[in-house]
């Protein structure tokens, strides 16, 4: 929704104030001129880049019409599961966790939350380290460890979009100026015609300048910064994961570690301490209705 408004007061700003100067909005129509740029950036882009990071940006679009999902909702989510699980190994045994961590699909837990289950990256991770956990074999600083180690890995390659998408942006300002200097050597050709084919020729060229620097400041950067943001967010939301498990493997009971977790949250989503018990307790309380 950000995307949208922001693009809507974006253009409409540099429209209407263009228009109400008495300018002619034909004049800023060059479909040649964004050919030139456009095309320029998308191969420099294509260029630069491997298929996995194209493949990455192209996947990471419908962020910014959709916005973040590392809202409040996910953690509470996230945070009533990771309990339940955790409960589940207090009462009966890290062995009862078999089940769930190894056939997700079928685990009357997991299912619970499809929002979560749906998401790879999220049910590996939680999967991997509970299995480690059943397993026995690591104690909890290794696995403390391993979990930087993969946080900071995913963090690096969360970024890439974003830093891909900054590039297109610092080049887009080069690109303008190439299609200007274009416009420029065809109006060089254009003299001694008459004034209204120079003046036009002239008018393309300036377009060039203006749709470089509009694309990379007004389109391209801010892509780039939404995409940092949001990586920005995943990141955080992995480092709550990391820390309600690791405190349970300390050995504090399962209401204890969600509430380390609870404290990683950024404030602008983070539940409230009694607001998230009721919930847990209504995602527990609806597990024994079902079973």
């Amino acid at each position: 929704m950000n995307t949208i408004v922001g693009v809507i007061v974006l253009f409409g700003s540099i429209i209407g104030g263009f228009i109400g100067e008495g300018g002619n909005l034909l004049a800023v129509v060059q479909p040649y001129e964004v050919l030139i740029i456009g095309g320029a950036a998308g191969g420099a882009f294509i260029v630069t880049n491997p298929f996995y990071i194209i493949k990455q940006v192209m996947g990471k679009l419908g962020v910014l019409i959709k916005g973040s999902k590392y809202k409040k909702q996910l953690y509470m989510d996230s945070l009533a599961m990771l309990f339940e699980l955790l409960n589940k190994a207090r009462m009966q045994g890290l062995l009862a966790l078999e089940s769930d961590i190894e056939d997700p699909a079928n685990s009357p837990i997991f299912t619970k939350y499809p929002q979560l289950t749906s998401d790879h990256h999220i049910l590996d991770f939680i999967s991997d380290y509970l299995r480690l956990m059943v397993s026995g074999t690591m104690n909890p600083i290794e696995i403390e460890s391993l979990m930087d180690v993969e946080l900071e890995t995913h963090h690096h390659e969360s970024a890439l979009p974003s830093e891909a998408l900054g590039k297109v942006a610092d080049g887009l300002p080069a690109f303008g100026i190439v299609a200007a200097v274009l416009g420029i050597v065809i109006t060089m050709g254009s003299l001694g015609g008459d004034t209204a084919s120079i003046g036009h020729h002239v008018a393309a060229a300036l377009v060039g300048t203006f749709m470089g620097i509009l694309l990379a400041y007004g389109v391209f950067a801010p892509m780039a910064g939404a995409l940092g943001h949001e990586a920005r967010e995943e990141g955080q939301y992995f480092i709550c994961l990391k820390t309600t498990i690791l405190a349970s493997l300390q050995g504090y009971a399962p209401q204890i570690a969600i509430e380390f977790g609870r404290k990683t949250i950024y404030a602008s989503e983070r539940p409230g301490f009694l607001e998230l018990e009721e919930y847990v307790k209504n995602a527990k309380a609806s597990s024994s209705a079902s079973s």
